[in-house]
């Protein structure tokens, strides 16, 4: 899988303004340009100026519809992309393709770099799609988000950000022709620093397990069970549970739960579907089933939850 548009609704640019606009008011309004539904970048720290990161909202499960990174040259912080969660600190990028679960769990007031958004169609009018993730492997679906440079390296990128901040700034008179090239021309200078799964670890549990987790985030709303994703994975579930556990101290079902609350917490909110509607497409599950099970991980129930994180639903 690389990237997929479910039929979940997401924060897609017009509600990322809002949100932003909401958490920050009018000092924000300056962050938008015309060109900010296709491409957007700001530094981070003209964002944590202003407010104490991470938001209420952040450090909750999210959605975008956009492909996203972020640059840390200064400070450090904790994000989750989908069950995997990630410190990271200075000359560190983090990518999270459209589409996938991240949660912004920490992050140092003295943080510096820039944040980016955009849209996948920007670079495909030059680029297959097929082309653009076989070369960039890091805007894949499931990819692995880290990818630390030298401080040669980040000579030579620092100025091609801020050429995009500045050609971003234009307004009216952005040219995406720029940003698309700009763009093309990070990423290559990213491709030699590319960690791939295989070259993190050769042990065949953590492959199995890593496998595992890319598996519950596309299959989630088709499978519930293990015996489907040990089928999926050609071993046994049993097999399948001791790789999981060896590697993570937790079972298969522990992961598979996990990645149902995740999903749960974005449907309830950034989604008006019912909590019963929700509890149909997590499983089929009665409602008094769901509700405990959302109650057991999280203290509250799903109502609860959706008004404590979004009172407009």
């Amino acid at each position: 899988m690389t990237f997929q548009k479910n039929a979940i609704p997401t924060f897609d640019p017009l509600k990322l303004k809002i949100k932003l606009l909401s958490t920050g008011g009018d000092r924000f309004q300056s962050f938008f340009t015309p060109a900010s539904d296709v491409f957007h970048i700001n530094r981070i720290e003209d964002y944590v100026r202003f407010i104490k990161v991470p938001t209420e909202t952040d450090v909750h499960p999210f959605r975008l519809t956009l492909f996203n990174f972020i640059f840390q040259t200064k400070g450090h912080s904790l994000r989750t992309k989908g069950l995997n969660t990630y410190e990271f600190g200075e000359n560190t990028f983090f990518f999270v393709p459209a589409y996938e679960i991240t949660t912004h769990l920490s992050g140092s007031q003295d943080a510096e770099g820039y944040y980016c958004h955009f849209n996948i169609d920007l670079l495909t009018s030059d680029y297959r799609i097929k082309d653009l993730l076989a070369d960039f492997p890091f805007l894949n679906f499931n990819c692995f988000p880290l990818i630390t440079i030298t401080d040669e390296v980040k000579d030579l990128i620092m100025p091609l950000l801020q050429r995009l901040e500045m050609e971003y700034k234009a307004g009216e008179k952005c040219r995406f022709d720029i940003l698309r090239t700009y763009l093309i021309t990070l990423f290559t200078e990213l491709k030699p620093f590319v960690q791939s799964v295989s070259s993190l670890s050769n042990n065949s549990a953590y492959q199995i397990t890593e496998k595992y987790k890319k598996a519950l985030a596309q299959y989630i709303y088709e499978k519930q069970n293990i015996s489907g994703y040990a089928e999926m994975l050609g071993v046994t579930p049993n097999h399948l549970n001791k790789c999981v556990k060896s590697v993570t101290g937790k079972s298969a079902h522990d992961l598979l739960n996990e990645m149902l609350l995740l999903e749960t917490k974005v449907l309830l909110t950034q989604t008006s579907l019912s909590v019963s509607e929700i509890a149909y497409r997590m499983g089929g599950n009665e409602l008094s089933n769901f509700v405990r099970f959302f109650k057991s991980k999280t203290g509250m129930k799903p109502g609860e939850y959706r008004k404590m994180v979004n009172p407009e639903l």
